[in-house]
């Protein structure tokens, strides 16, 4: 089958653990978060599950995302549990998953449609891994905390194309404060860009994640290289690998990806390079990205979450703290 347009998702799922004494998981982890996974059992999996498995069947008009870079998931056992509890027989998704050491073990992966994509090398069909064309950097603090991964993908067409999913660090302790880590962060996803371009060349990049940061702090514009200014970034003249922000459209503050006191956000965003907003091969343009709403998951100005036990009331009527975001990408033949 033949595609010409694509559902690219990207969604915080909001602290999507295995159950609280799951064997596989590290002695050091059952250690850090045992509190926090106090009384979370295969009921609030399930249900949890569920849930989040309702919004993305609604994605995409109901066939749910052709490519879904999530964080906030603690491996690639417990996505797969979401991939069966999707029940879209029509859809062959495969998990990429990169383990990492943060001091929660929340990680950054991708479910994509292998009908339409493959990824450029053998994937390791236990963990999902690669460890050859999927990269991955951890940021690091004082112990390592968050997560950019980048992953090449190929179409059915043998198109290549990038996508970097990223989990920058969080802004605990204050934003300030922890502005120098998200610094830190933008500087590294810089970095990707400019091997990506030496390396690759012309080839379309899509940059999402929850950035912990807005479109104008300066993690983004100062040192991801992130704009508004699309003439800038489509430049053959520019030096620099500039990524366009598609999040500006949306930024007028009736609704965001993350809510905190009643006011939205826009922590979670896409972004692409020049390659990706050209017409020759696989691109977007500003105006295709959307924040998705699904029936239930917003209450005035705030998402209602779905908080664990032991960090506050059990709430079975929320998703996640985030909202996700959808992104159409064209092929063209």
């Amino acid at each position: 089958m033949m595609k010409t347009e694509y559902c690219f998702a990207w969604w915080n799922l909001e602290n999507l653990f295995d159950v609280e004494n799951v064997s596989y998981r590290p002695d050091w982890i059952n250690t850090k978060i045992r509190s926090e996974l106090k009384g979370w059992g295969p009921e609030q999996l399930n249900l949890k599950l569920k849930q989040l498995a309702q919004v993305i069947v609604a994605m995409n008009d109901g066939r749910g995302p052709d490519l879904l870079g999530v964080c906030e998931v603690e491996s690639s056992q417990v996505l797969k549990r979401l991939i069966s509890t999707l029940h879209l027989p029509n859809r062959q998704y495969e998990v990429v998953h990169a383990d990492n050491n943060d001091k929660r073990g929340i990680d950054v992966a991708f479910i994509y449609d292998r009908t339409f994509f493959s990824v450029e090398t053998e994937i390791d069909p236990d963990t999902g891994q690669s460890n050859d064309n999927v990269f991955h950097h951890v940021i690091q603090k004082r112990s390592a905390t968050r997560d950019i991964v980048q992953v090449n993908f190929k179409t059915q067409q043998g198109r290549d194309f990038i996508v970097i999913g990223n989990h920058w660090p969080s802004r605990s302790g204050g934003e300030l404060q922890s502005e120098p880590y998200r610094m830190m962060a933008g500087e590294t996803l810089a970095y990707f860009m400019d091997r990506i371009k030496t390396l690759r060349g012309e080839i379309p990049v899509f940059v999402m994640g929850d950035f912990n940061d807005e479109p104008f702090n300066r993690s983004m514009t100062k040192y991801a290289l992130s704009m508004n200014n699309l003439k800038k970034v489509k430049s053959t003249r520019a030096k620099n690998p500039y990524l366009f922000n598609l999040m500006w459209p949306l930024m007028d503050g009736s609704l965001g990806s993350h809510s905190f006191n009643g006011i939205w956000g826009m922590l979670d965003q896409m972004l692409v390079n020049r390659a990706g907003l050209a017409s020759q091969q696989l691109f977007t343009a500003p105006g295709n990205a959307e924040i998705m709403v699904f029936p239930g998951m917003v209450k005035g100005n705030k998402v209602i979450r779905h908080a664990r036990p032991a960090r506050s009331s059990y709430n079975p009527k929320g998703y996640s703290d985030h909202l996700p975001l959808l992104l159409t990408v064209t092929e063209k033949h």
